[in-house]
């Protein structure tokens, strides 16, 4: 089982046992907010989870389970997601955490610890993050992840924000500040 630690979060991969607690957090409307989907039952989150470990079973790149440290509890995702846009297959590193946990700078800490492990580990040579233009606190987690915004486009209907980073930018970071 793959697994991720930053000073206040562990990353793991998902497991089937995971499922209620997902499906707690995916049945949540502001959990959902971005989702285009809004809050999902029980059935399609045991679906997405499906879809996840199937991907990590593979060993291709995938979501993490998120855990706060202090409580242990999941409280989020954070990892990628394979995406088809503008017709070019990319690696996005998406993210989500429950409500409770947002303005705290964890989701931030989340994607650069997986950037991190796609550069530094995958030798991914480039990843995405897709960003409705609403949705500020998702913009300002892509920009503290160093990520540049690249174009506008429309994803799944949506008004969406291509941000991304490319090896040679994630190398060139001081390591103390990337």
């Amino acid at each position: 089982m793959l697994k991720l630690e930053t000073a206040r979060l562990r990353l793991r991969s998902f497991t089937d046992a995971d499922l209620d607690a997902f499906a707690s957090l995916t049945a949540n409307d502001l959990f959902m907010r971005f989702s285009g989907a809004g809050a999902i039952g029980r059935e399609q989150t045991a679906a997405v989870l499906e879809r996840i470990l199937v991907r990590t079973r593979t060993g291709q790149p995938s979501q993490f389970a998120v855990f706060h440290c202090e409580t242990e509890k999941l409280i989020g995702y954070c990892g990628f997601f394979l995406q088809t846009v503008d017709g070019v297959d990319e690696l996005e590193i998406g993210y989500r955490l429950h409500p409770d946990f947002w303005g705290q700078g964890l989701a931030t800490e989340a994607a650069r610890a997986v950037r991190d492990h796609g550069f530094r580990d995958l030798k991914l040579e480039r990843v995405i993050s897709l960003i409705h233009p609403d949705n500020q606190p998702s913009l300002r987690v892509a920009e503290k992840n160093r990520m540049k915004l690249e174009k506008q486009t429309t994803f799944k209907t949506f008004p969406t924000l291509v941000f991304a980073i490319t090896r040679p930018t994630w190398e060139a970071l001081p390591r103390a500040a990337a």
